[in-house]
């Protein structure tokens, strides 16, 4: 164990029994910082993915059974045919602690080290890796300014960091203030809400690049395919998403 890593315990250790803090799903205590809002526990209770699942290649939904790894690529749902992204990724399941993480970003935008490292693993695998540039699935700016952040960039920043990429957060713009996605709206209409909702403004800095896109959660895939659409317009040779987590299949 190296010295650095003692003091880091040492420190969690000294923090969680002065500052305790309470986790986010079961209300017991957070044993360090790294965690973030949940405690090992529910950590190991989330689905968290590993890359050996088998998935859709495209849209990264769940399928069944079991194929060989060369085979992999194969695997289509057939729901995500028309989506303008190449590929589809989450770190897990929106349950437990990453759903608990997911909300606590939308307050406060702090991304904790466990959370950055889900990232960083999903995006280390294929096809995610062969990503060349990062950027955040953008807010409008006036909902930007209301919540004085935007968590997709908070996430993208703590991702380019780990994985040495560089960051752009500010080609990709949203030009329309669409209606807030809410529960039981359906694909047509969230298709709907984000059309022609997004726009590149130097498209000579996407031009040829192999672009990640970084969001909080997948649900239905319009708006990373409506960010992918305004991308590929400008010249983007392929776009990926990666997203903190996506519901249960």
């Amino acid at each position: 164990m190296t010295l650095k890593l003692k003091a880091n315990l040492l420190y969690d250790a000294t923090l969680a029994l002065l500052y305790p803090q309470a986790c986010a799903v079961c209300n017991s205590s957070v044993e360090t910082r790294a965690s973030g809002v949940a405690c090992a526990s529910c950590w190991l209770g989330t689905r968290i993915f590993n890359g050996d699942e088998t998935v859709c290649w495209k849209c990264g939904a769940e399928a069944a059974g079991v194929v060989a790894e060369e085979k992999r690529m194969d695997v289509r749902c057939h729901r995500c045919e028309t989506e303008a992204f190449t590929a589809a990724r989450a770190c897990g399941v929106y349950e437990k602690a990453l759903r608990a993480s997911i909300l606590s970003l939308k307050r406060e935008p702090h991304v904790a080290s466990h959370l950055a490292s889900l990232l960083f693993e999903a995006q280390q695998r294929s096809p995610l890796s062969m990503a060349t540039l990062i950027m955040p699935v953008p807010l409008h700016p006036a909902r930007e300014r209301e919540r004085g952040f935007n968590q997709a960039t908070e996430l993208a920043r703590a991702l380019a960091q780990l994985a040495r990429l560089p960051l752009d957060e500010q080609s990709l713009v949203r030009v329309a203030v669409t209606e807030r996605h809410r529960a039981g709206m359906d694909a047509r209409a969230r298709r709907e809400s984000v059309l022609d909702a997004f726009e590149v403004t130097r498209p000579r800095l996407v031009e040829g690049e192999r672009v990640l896109l970084i969001d909080d959660v997948y649900t239905t895939g319009a708006t990373v395919s409506a960010c992918a659409s305004a991308l590929k317009r400008a010249g983007a040779q392929d776009v990926f998403v990666l997203t903190v987590a996506r519901p249960a299949s």
